[in-house]
């Protein structure tokens, strides 16, 4: 390429964030950038946010960051940035309803060019907070790189992360699953490699008919927000493998425009027994063309290239390879839409 590109990856530790680290993994190799991993280190993060207030110095090149909740924004504050700069950055924030954390550094500093968030409701308030261009980038998945589906999937319901109290326990759900004859799995183990994390719960979301999953509204947790939900790899990756989600979708704008009826199996609440019976009516009609259905919707509207695309065109970032899987897709799409049903 003719200018330096590179993108910055902060990973926060713990449990749950494999689907963003590969998400900065594919963004790199997609627009041919060097790809920096930088841990969180509370100490070295104090030092940066006392550096935010310098001026901006520009160069050549492309800096795109990858934050997983707003403070990472400020790991674009390393010393070669500080020295030399870049031309245009852009941040992109996947837990962007976390917007009271907003770093000083990232408020009307001009660090950031552009800004992309998760979070649609948002944007306007992102853009007031920070003085940078805001847009809305929403939660995807790598449906591409999905070999053809299976014609069997031998398992009906597959529990994915956390879950209200009364599906909490696998045991007991397993037990009140098999007494209306279905089977149910309390998922795959956790792998601290996020790639073969993924890969494990890619291969269990292939074998399953249906997913488990509630929005935090109704399955809370510490590390979630209290009043607003939000559309995340859950969702996206079981439909991508041509799962339907069985549970409470997230009623957020991002859940009305990217999740779509085929693909979901509403329950009526967080019940056991009402949740088992509507799963239970859901397996009996499935189809494998129900499955090829909800994968084809969701490599139209899902898949991570698309989002790369509108990133990169914001910022004027030219990439063969990105290119080349554009067309990838689109090939691939007519491939699967001229099969017959």
């Amino acid at each position: 390429m003719s200018h330096r590109t590179r993108v910055i990856y902060t990973d926060p530790g713990g449990r749950g964030w494999a689907t963003v680290e590969l998400l900065a993994q594919l963004l790199a190799e997609m627009v041919d950038a060097e790809l920096v991993t930088v841990p969180t280190r509370p100490r070295l993060d104090r030092a940066r946010r006392a550096t935010g207030s310098l001026p901006r110095r520009r160069s050549s090149g492309t800096c795109i960051v990858i934050a997983p909740q707003p403070a990472h924004l400020g790991s674009l504050l390393r010393a070669d940035y500080l020295l030399r700069g870049y031309d245009r950055v852009v941040g992109w924030v996947i837990d962007s309803f976390l917007d009271d954390r907003i770093p000083r550094m990232a408020q009307h500093r001009g660090h950031y060019d552009q800004l992309f968030i998760t979070d649609a409701e948002l944007v306007g308030t992102w853009a007031e907070r920070t003085g940078a261009e805001t847009g809305w980038l929403p939660f995807g998945s790598n449906v591409l790189d999905q070999p053809d589906l299976p014609r069997e999937r031998p398992l009906d319901l597959l529990r994915v992360g956390r879950q209200p109290p009364e599906w909490e326990d696998n045991k007991v759900t397993a037990a009140a699953a098999s007494r209306l004859g279905l089977t149910f799995s309390g998922g795959p183990p956790l792998d601290p490699d996020p790639r073969l994390n993924q890969a494990a719960l890619t291969t269990a979301m292939r074998s399953t008919k249906l997913t488990l999953s509630f929005t935090n509204l109704v399955s809370p947790a510490v590390y979630t927000h209290p009043t607003r939900d939000y559309v995340t790899g859950r969702w996206t990756d079981a439909l991508g493998s041509g799962a339907a989600v069985a549970g409470i979708a997230p009623r957020c704008e991002a859940g009305q425009r990217l999740l779509f009826d085929e693909g979901l199996v509403l329950l009526p609440d967080t019940t056991l027994d009402a949740g088992l019976t509507a799963v239970a009516e859901a397996v009996a009609a499935w189809t494998p063309a129900r499955a090829d259905a909800i994968h084809l919707r969701a490599l139209r509207t899902l898949d991570w290239r698309l989002r790369f695309a509108e990133l990169a065109a914001s910022v004027g970032l030219s990439s063969a390879r990105l290119d080349d899987e554009l067309a990838r897709w689109e090939a691939r799409i007519d491939t699967l839409a001229a099969r017959p049903a």
